[in-house]
């Protein structure tokens, strides 16, 4: 009995893994005339900045192929980073600007990505974005309402 029933457990799991994947996508064909994508910088660093500092950036980009460049989507890596990029087709030899917000609420080194889906060359590009942003005088305040008062007990300093 234990054989069989090793064996029917075998043949279950031989079964599961042996189920047909999907293929993986056909490369795309070689167009030399396909459009494509190309930023002056793919990487913004804001250096350091303080929290509540305007977290605007653009990347710029021009379409260096020979067909009509279309921006299908771009999406940033979490919520704190805002990406927003044209809608109409980018036509040979024209520069447009993908610009993303940066929420700078939060204090601390980052790193955030924000991805280009297009019907270019290479249809996704990956833009970063990065920085420190330190606290402010007024939010290390609201952080630590209390004062040391020489040994005694904390007391509200408001």
């Amino acid at each position: 009995m234990k054989k069989i029933t090793t064996s029917l457990c075998i043949m279950f799991l031989l079964a599961l893994t042996s189920q047909a994947q999907d293929a993986a996508p056909a490369p795309k064909a070689d167009n030399p005339n396909a459009p494509e994508i190309t930023f002056e910088n793919e990487t913004h660093d804001y250096g350091t900045i303080k929290q509540g500092a305007d977290g605007n950036c653009e990347f710029k980009f021009k379409n260096t192929g020979k067909e009509p460049l279309i921006i299908s989507n771009a999406k940033g890596s979490c919520g704190c980073t805002v990406p927003t990029y044209p809608k109409e087709p980018i036509m040979k030899g024209q520069t447009g600007v993908i610009k993303v917000h940066y929420d700078t609420k939060r204090v601390g080194a980052f790193t955030k990505t924000v991805t280009i889906n297009s019907n270019g060359k290479t249809d996704t590009k990956v833009l970063t974005i990065k920085g420190v942003v330190e606290a402010s005088e007024e939010t290390s305040d609201q952080a630590m309402p209390f004062k040391k008062t020489g040994g005694m007990p904390l007391e509200n300093s408001k």
